[in-house]
């Protein structure tokens, strides 16, 4: 991954500490106001046979442990994407009312690098809408309120520490994947964030999981959440990477049409019997929008680190520590 020569972190780790926490209640209060959500208590630990734990790209195995009072298998969380749906219903939220949690995860298939790690802490957050929502327009709304409670934290946190510059820009690019594909055919889907994203520092790539024209999606994403039509993934330019960044996962969830849809293209149809599923066909959970925004790729971004480690605590091999210290990066 490169790095800007001579890079040295703006804050020593007692500010950068400081830092997080004020980011992290600015965050959680500019976004709650931009979509109307209610903090709530989440769980680390799901039924294995729920259904509930996020599946990612259909790869992952989750943690687990089986509870000895009753052998019932329990899986660390993934992320929360199908419990909050679960829990507007169970919790009688309205139209146009949402969650949000403090979510802590474990990913232990996770490559590790400088912006991935195994352990993961988002703010998951889940809204119901109702049937004439389902639409772009709606979608992009929602990620311009996203972006610009990004930008209100990203001028907070600048004026409580004068010597950070980054500076979001309070607008998005819209893009499909297979536009992105389009305009570069020979490249890489990483490759084509980067060229694009470069040039559009704040986008929003639209349509992940939907297969490509070769076939194959931009990127994995599990068949039974979004809704591969009206999902994406917020990207910014992050300088001191030189990359397209990724800060949230999030879309439009599933009817009942796209689940059956989505669960057959990628030959999951049994998932029909599972707790969850079932009880979105059996019109038992409401229709919602929701995501991931990540904590620390916020903190890493608008406080301007190189690592991940910079502002998380997780697990890191020997060649990882050698290769911060060699580029001036202090792990937590």
């Amino acid at each position: 991954m490169k790095i800007i020569d001579g890079y040295k972190s703006k804050l020593s780790i007692y500010e950068t500490q400081t830092a997080i926490g004020f980011l992290k209640k600015s965050f959680e209060k500019n976004l709650s106001e931009a979509l109307n959500l209610k903090r709530v208590s989440a769980p680390l630990f799901v039924d294995s046979t729920s259904g509930l734990n996020d599946d990612l790209s259909g790869v992952e195995k989750p943690v687990s442990f089986v509870l000895k009072q009753n052998n019932t298998e329990l899986q660390i969380v993934h992320s929360l994407a199908k419990w909050k749906r679960l829990a507007l219903a169970e919790y009688e939220f309205n139209i146009g009312e949402g969650l949000y949690t403090d979510m802590n995860a474990i990913r232990k298939d996770e490559t590790l690098d400088n912006i991935h790690s195994i352990y993961v802490d988002q703010w998951d957050w889940e809204k119901v809408i109702s049937e004439g929502d389902r639409t772009f327009d709606y979608l992009k709304d929602v990620v311009r309120r996203i972006v610009h409670a990004i930008y209100l934290t990203n001028q907070e946190i600048n004026e409580m520490f004068p010597k950070l510059s980054y500076n979001i820009k309070d607008e998005v690019t819209f893009i499909t994947s297979s536009e992105l594909e389009q305009m570069y055919p020979t490249y890489t889907p990483k490759e084509r964030e980067n060229a694009f994203v470069k040039e559009h520092p704040v986008t929003f790539l639209m349509q992940i999981g939907k297969p490509l024209s070769n076939g194959m999606p931009h990127d994995g994403r599990a068949p039974d959440y979004d809704d591969w039509e009206l999902n994406g993934d917020i990207l910014v330019y992050n300088p001191i990477l030189d990359i397209a960044f990724e800060i949230s996962s999030m879309g439009i969830r599933v009817n009942k049409e796209s689940l059956i849809k989505q669960l057959t293209h990628a030959n999951k149809l049994e998932r029909t019997n599972l707790y969850f599923h079932q009880k979105l066909l059996n019109d038992q959970l409401p229709l919602t929008i929701g995501g991931g925004i990540g904590q620390s790729r916020l903190s890493m971004l608008l406080l301007e680190k190189a690592h991940i480690g910079e502002v998380q605590v997780s697990s890191w091999d020997k060649d990882t520590f050698e290769y911060c210290k060699k580029h001036n990066i202090k792990l937590l």
